[in-house]
């Protein structure tokens, strides 16, 4: 059966359990026989890795919050032509850590810059590009930011320097999104256990897609 191949993010705040999610989605891809293409924002690309290094950097925290914005497109940018469109062109179902909606909260509610002004950049960033699907892992901030500090091997970055109140607003605008996009960003409750999220995540990700094959 031919299968169109899919744009697929996964969206979340701090400690939400996007990494082990994808893990269970690319298994579902594997069984399947569905070609795929796990990548990551910002990242992905020897360039937009190297942006990744800056805007993460625990010690960049005078940071502006416009050039953090900036530099999150351009690393955008660069791996949406450098990998996720030739993938897909290959056939591939690209499945993303992370894509414009975590600009328009991160930077556009939570540093408060303003979810136009940042939809403006990554609409010229991405020429109006945006996934198939959207997978929003939504736990609560506290939960979430817990489950870092019992996670010694994740990676540490500014983002986890946070207040609390950030992270909050981060969750909020989530919600915000979702609200407006109900028929791409579907919200899967993040806090219950693992088996348990991933059998809501297949589901709605094959009520919500696959089943048009």
């Amino acid at each position: 059966m031919n299968r169109k191949p899919l744009f697929i993010t996964i969206e979340g705040g701090e400690g939400s359990g996007k990494t082990t999610m994808i893990g269970r989605l690319a298994a579902y891809m594997q069984n399947h026989s569905i070609p795929y293409l796990i990548t990551r924002e910002p990242g992905g690309s020897d360039i937009a890795e190297k942006i990744r290094s800056i805007i993460l950097e625990p010690k960049h925290t005078s940071m502006d919050a416009r050039t953090e914005a900036l530099l999150y497109a351009a690393a955008r940018r660069q791996h949406l032509v450098e990998i996720v469109e030739p993938a897909l062109a290959e056939g591939l179902t690209v499945i993303c850590d992370r894509f414009v909606d975590s600009s328009l909260v991160y930077q556009g509610m939570a540093r408060k810059i303003g979810v136009e002004e940042v939809w403006a950049i990554n609409q010229f960033a991405t020429e109006n590009r945006m996934p198939d699907l959207t997978l929003l892992m939504d736990i609560d901030p506290e939960e979430g930011l817990s489950r870092i500090m019992a996670n010694g091997d994740r990676e540490f970055n500014r983002l986890d320097m946070e207040s609390l109140s950030f992270h909050q607003m981060v969750r909020e605008g989530y919600k915000q999104l979702a609200d407006r996009d109900p028929d791409r960003i579907k919200v899967i409750d993040a806090s219950k256990s693992l088996p348990q999220v991933e059998r809501e995540m297949i589901r709605v990700l094959e009520s919500a897609v696959l089943k048009d094959f």
